[in-house]
């Protein structure tokens, strides 16, 4: 059985925000542009969070570990 990570609810919160621009603006006398600008503001806001706030890092030391696959 699969078990949802984290980062797989960052991707689906992404793609739910912006289908829910384009929602709102077809459904509502919101202008599309404005609603998919508004709605990009939220998945950005998702995907900083995922980046900067839960990083994908356990610890700030294993930035300094080498890649030996590049080596």
């Amino acid at each position: 059985m699969y078990t949802w990570q984290y980062y797989d609810l960052v991707l689906l919160a992404v793609a739910s925000s912006m289908l829910a621009g384009v929602g709102i603006g077809t459904l509502t006398t919101v202008s599309m542009s404005l609603a998919i600008v508004s709605t990009g503001l939220v998945a950005a806001a998702i995907i900083g969070h995922g980046l900067f706030v839960r990083g994908p890092i356990d610890d700030p030391q294993d930035l300094t570990d080498e890649v030996d696959v590049l080596n």
